[in-house]
């Protein structure tokens, strides 16, 4: 029962001020570079511009890009030292996976009206999910606070 398959996960951070269109141009150099090298792109995102936890060469802000990939392993260097040597990668990372392979998504600019609906279900389960687990977590806090003001009454007895 070993349908699990290995593949490559690489989250590259780019800075913050760079257009939009040149981030789509990164993007595309990046899937065509990864090709070249002999890797098969599964799913290429723009996760889009998000604050960074702590700053990186004075940015505040970066714009994340996750790209699946499949190969023999040895395209990964080859792919991280074009990124090392660019100036507008701020930070990456590869991490090896294994399990199912992602399916591609859609990204933001190519979802028409129909999948508009889709989303708005996905996001509803999504807040649905999140307002079960509060739920539970203020539960499980509120029996911990129990718990310890019975034992502060016990031990001031």
């Amino acid at each position: 029962m070993n349908n699990q398959e290995t593949y490559y996960e690489t989250m590259y951070i780019l800075r913050p001020d760079i257009a939009e269109g040149e981030v789509n141009n990164h993007i595309d150099k990046y899937n065509k570079l990864l090709k070249d090298f002999g890797g098969n792109i599964l799913d290429s995102q723009m996760r889009g511009k998000r604050r960074l936890a702590y700053p990186i060469n004075k940015h505040r802000e970066g714009i994340y890009v996750q790209l699946s990939h499949q190969g023999d392993g040895q395209h990964i260097f080859k792919i991280e030292k074009s990124m090392r040597l660019s100036e507008d990668v701020i930070r990456y990372l590869t991490v090896k996976q294994e399990g199912p392979l992602p399916t591609p998504r859609s990204t933001n600019k190519n979802i028409d009206q129909t999948d508009n609906g889709d989303n708005n279900e996905i996001k509803s389960e999504t807040i649905t999910e999140t307002k079960e687990k509060t739920t539970e977590i203020n539960s499980e806090n509120t029996n911990l606070e129990s718990d310890t003001s019975e034992e502060q009454k016990t031990n001031n007895s």
